[in-house]
Formats: C-alpha cells, structure tokens, sequence
C-alpha cells in the first residue's frame, strides 16, 4: 500500500482548505511525517498513514481508493 501523494494533496486542498495540519489532526496522523510524505522526502509506503486514511475516508464517506495505492 502507498499514499496516492497526488489525490491526497487534492483533497487537502479542496476539502481542508490547503491545511496539512488540520487534516493530519482529523486523520490522526503525525502531521510532520504526513508533510514528509507529500512532500516526497520520505517514502509513501507507510502503512500506518495509510490505515489513517483508511480509516478517514470509511468515516466520511470518501472511497480510500482514491487516496490510496494497492499494490
């Protein structure tokens, strides 16, 4: 599983207003990590991050497909 690096900055964009922050809190994820990962200095394979937005997308009704990459 990797983090859809190019969706998910989309959808903080559009739905947190840009916010890494904000949507790291309602995520629960480590927002420093998360800003690592977007911003490509670390890998995007986390599987932790990833069960967050898992999680995130089943709580608000958003398919984890987008956000996500099965491998």
């Amino acid at each position: 599983m990797k983090v859809n690096v190019i969706n998910l900055n989309r959808l903080i964009e559009e739905k947190f207003r840009g916010n890494q922050t904000f949507f790291a809190e309602t995520a629960k994820i480590d927002r420093s990590y998360l800003n690592q990962i977007l911003n490509n200095r670390v890998s995007n394979n986390s599987p932790k991050v990833c069960n967050a937005i898992i999680k995130f997308c089943e709580n608000n009704n958003l398919n984890y497909k987008d956000f996500i990459i099965l491998e």
